[in-house]
């Protein structure tokens, strides 16, 4: 347009200001307008704010409005949106008040944009004031967008109440309302709810893609199977469907741990992206798939899709889990690589890269990596107790728990959980009896049933088995199969038949289907002899049909992994595996080893 010739009108750069994304091109054209002579158009500076706010620039948009020889209501609209954008909500509530006192009256557009701010900031109060200006300036019920941003202010402030009655009330309802109200009943995991709105909502407005979305992951996170397949069944019928949606799916089923359902739509996914990897890579790690989830990552990277850093993490999570030390590594380099490791900003990745060292058994590397934090807090001190204890360093965890308070870093009760459990994994018991005690008497935490469990477990590993029952027997809360799980399996160490006895009931009363629990009673009759009752109870097991799930382990090689699983002789090299097991039994017999079963 310039280089043949014709000039900007004071048209032309408010156009031009609101395609811009880019602070430096934002600049040029700034400067350009400020030589052409259009630096107090009020026009032109309300679009060159709200220009700067979408860059991230609330100073130079400051500026602007701040020289602005004349505003109007769309100057200080687009002004406070900027510091709503920004999350500053301090500055965002000052200007309000000095836009009323200027004799300039918010329009429509300004109550949205503060009722978005009283949603983010948690300000009910601040909230209900503007509502109550909303109808004394006649928006209330009558401009939709206005009301509908006072019932998401309500639902995000926690006053469901007050959502409620407004929503009932209200004069008009749009998918946006229900979609509103259907976000904040899955927030407060009202499942029913969630349907009955649903439901209610077809009789009135046609649902968007947003609300079947919503129900969806509503039934995602509550696992509800049944109803979540009439949702896929509904969304199907109604051809309405987007990538978003579809990857809601996928994840519903991923969570309900229908794994081969989810894959094979995945699979169908005519445009997959970052975030559809994403969902079935977590589905297989919370279904316990590891290999499948490094596979599918492999797929990802063949398939030139850039990792987020949620799949980064689920990831190194499988890694871990699988011990696989070299692949963990790869990750890691990969991140420094792309700069998403080593800043303020994502503490809680170097965290995840922490415990993957201490859980692949490379200790060192996670004090490394521990050592180089750009932030220490207090999750990062707990892992790091944690990977000590994991080791059987209980003397160094002990060492960082208190260097930890010297930093000025509080424990919380994750923290006494990991002590508690280093200490176990240690045989500290009057170290963790201390730590125990100053959990609630120094620092003001009540014990829950996990620092119960792993108190027990300390005593059980330790031989001191009546001092485990009488904790069990009066402790506050209620005793889980865990921890009773845990007495279990200290009994059977130390061949204490009577108690095993006792304990294994109390489990049989808890979960009378548990396998797991039916094969270590059995091994405790072994121990003392009572073959009779062995035999006993293994055959109430094949009557019930109940099946133990089998230990494996996985190791990596030059080669990949090889996975082992108890009694399985399908590895190609299983002959030889089993003849080495052999010969290392027979070693451990010349020293004087006694195997017992």
């Amino acid at each position: 347009m310039r280089q043949v010739g014709i000039q900007p009108d004071v048209f032309t750069f408010p156009t031009v200001n609101r395609a811009i994304s880019c602070l430096q091109d934002g600049g040029k054209i700034h400067s350009l307008a400020i030589q052409m002579g259009f630096a107090s158009n009020v026009y032109f500076c309300n679009t060159l704010i709200g220009m700067y706010g979408r860059c991230g620039c609330v100073d130079s948009a400051s500026r602007v409005f701040d020289e602005m020889p004349l505003r109007d209501v769309v100057s200080w609209t687009s002004m406070i949106s900027c510091y709503v954008r920004e999350e500053m909500f301090t500055d965002c509530f000052g200007l309000i008040y000095e836009m009323r006192r200027a004799e300039i009256e918010p329009n429509s557009v300004t109550i949205v944009t503060m009722m978005q701010a009283c949603g983010m900031a948690g300000n009910a109060v601040g909230g209900t004031q503007f509502h109550a200006y909303s109808i004394k300036r006649g928006f209330g019920n009558y401009e939709l967008v206005v009301n509908n941003s006072i019932l998401s202010m309500y639902v995000k402030t926690g006053c469901f109440e007050d959502a409620e009655v407004l929503f009932n009330n209200a004069n008009e309802k749009d998918a946006v309302s229900w979609n509103i109200m259907i976000s904040g009943y899955s927030g407060k995991g009202n499942l029913l709810k969630v349907a009955d709105s649903f439901n209610e909502m077809r009789l009135e407005v046609m649902p968007s893609l947003e609300t079947l979305t919503l129900v969806i992951s509503s039934f995602a996170k509550a696992g509800e199977l049944r109803h979540g397949q009439g949702m896929h069944a509904y969304s199907v019928k109604s051809g309405l469907n987007d990538v978003l949606l579809q990857t809601s799916i996928v994840d519903f089923y991923a969570k309900c741990g229908e794994m081969e359902k989810s894959f094979r739509l995945f699979d169908d996914l005519p445009d997959k992206n970052s975030d559809s990897w994403s969902v079935l890579m977590s589905g297989f790690i919370q279904n316990g798939y590891f290999r499948e989830a490094i596979e599918l990552f492999s797929k990802m990277q063949i398939a030139n899709v850039k990792p987020s850093t949620c799949t980064l993490r689920s990831i190194i999570l499988a890694y871990s889990h699988l011990g696989a030390l070299k692949l963990g590594k790869g990750a890691h380099a990969y991140m420094i690589r792309k700069g998403l490791y080593g800043h303020k900003d994502n503490a809680s990745m170097e965290t995840t890269i922490l415990n993957m060292y201490a859980k692949c058994g490379s200790i060192s590397s996670a004090r490394t990596c521990f050592k180089h934090m750009a932030v220490k807090d207090v999750i990062a001190w707990s892992s790091m107790i944690e990977g000590y204890g994991i080791h059987g360093l209980g003397l160094k965890a002990l060492e960082l728990f208190e260097h930890m308070q010297t930093e000025g870093v509080a424990p919380n009760s994750v923290t006494f959980l990991s002590m508690l459990s280093a200490c176990s994994h240690s045989g500290l018991v009057n170290e963790g009896y201390i730590i125990f005690s100053r959990m609630s008497q120094e620092f003001g935490i009540i014990p829950t049933l996990d620092h119960y469990t792993c108190l027990v477990d300390l005593l059980g590993r330790s031989g001191k088995l009546q001092e485990a029952l009488t904790m069990i027997e009066t402790m506050t809360a209620k005793p889980d199969s865990r921890i009773w799980g845990a007495l279990l399996a200290a009994c059977r160490t130390y061949s204490d038949n009577a108690l095993g006895i006792y304990v294994a009931q109390s489990l049989f009363d808890m979960e009378p289907e548990n396998a797991g629990y039916h094969v270590v009673l059995s091994n405790v009759h072994v121990s003392g002899g009572r073959w009779n009752e062995a035999e006993y109870l293994r055959n109430l097991m094949t009557e019930k049909d109940l099946n133990k799930k089998p230990g494996w382990s996985c190791i990596e090689t030059k080669e990949g992994f090889h996975g082992f699983v108890a009694g399985d002789r399908s590895h190609p090299q299983a002959g030889e595996i089993y003849w080495t097991l052999v010969c290392l039994k027979r070693s451990i017999e010349e020293v004087g080893y006694v195997s017992h079963y």
